[in-house]
């Protein structure tokens, strides 16, 4: 086990938290303009330069915070604009936009993995280490990401796909949780439940993926 300093740590995840948060953004609003809404294309947010997307808490505060604690790094950024009376089928739409946050954090754990293996093809040390332990950063945020987006609690994106999926009357009582969405997530949080609610599935899943890193 390598021990790391918080420089060493801030070098490491740096680069796979800004591409988390920015990506996921990103594809929420290029995701909208396929659809129909092309708020976040006229407000200059399908940039990939993470100048655009960063939030100081979400984006570096929270995510320093947990570095140092050890605990579930994640974060987020200032999030893309929908308007979702735009869409061209706004129930169904919203479901399809709200995923593809998740979804594409999804896919750049999977590119992080296979960043991870090239490296261990390398034969410079002064390469294979840091971009091996890059790639795990970059699978870890970007798995706790995605599977904390899709817990079923609105403003987060699987409540947002619950309500664009489920029958009008459901779809309302769970769009009624929207203003006490994050207050709930700070109780699960500070009371150890995420931990047991994602836990399991996290480590599943970065588990494989690691096993496709070739560090497993």
């Amino acid at each position: 086990m390598v021990e790391f300093t918080l420089a060493q740590k801030v070098a490491v995840w740096l680069l796979p938290v800004l591409f988390a948060v920015t990506l996921h953004e990103v594809a929420h609003g290029y995701v909208a303009k396929l659809l129909g809404d092309n708020t976040a294309e006229s407000l200059g947010r399908l940039s990939l330069n993470p100048l655009r997307h960063i939030d100081l808490v979400g984006t570096v505060l929270v995510p320093a915070l947990l570095m140092a604690t050890g605990g579930f790094i994640f974060g987020w950024a200032k999030p893309v604009p929908v308007d979702f009376n735009r869409l061209r089928h706004p129930k169904r739409d919203m479901a399809l936009v709200a995923f593809a946050g998740p979804g594409a954090n999804l896919l750049m754990a999977v590119i992080w993995a296979l960043i991870a293996r090239l490296a261990q093809g390398l034969n410079f040390e002064f390469v294979t280490v840091p971009l091996t332990y890059m790639g795990l950063a970059g699978i870890g945020i970007n798995v706790v990401l995605a599977l904390l987006n899709l817990l079923p609690i609105p403003p987060l994106d699987g409540g947002r796909i619950a309500v664009g999926l489920l029958p009008d009357n459901l779809a309302f009582q769970i769009a009624r949780i929207e203003p006490y969405g994050f207050l709930i997530l700070l109780v699960l949080i500070s009371t150890g439940m995420l931990n047991n609610v994602l836990g399991l599935p996290v480590t599943i899943v970065q588990r494989a993926l690691m096993h496709v890193a070739g560090v497993g």
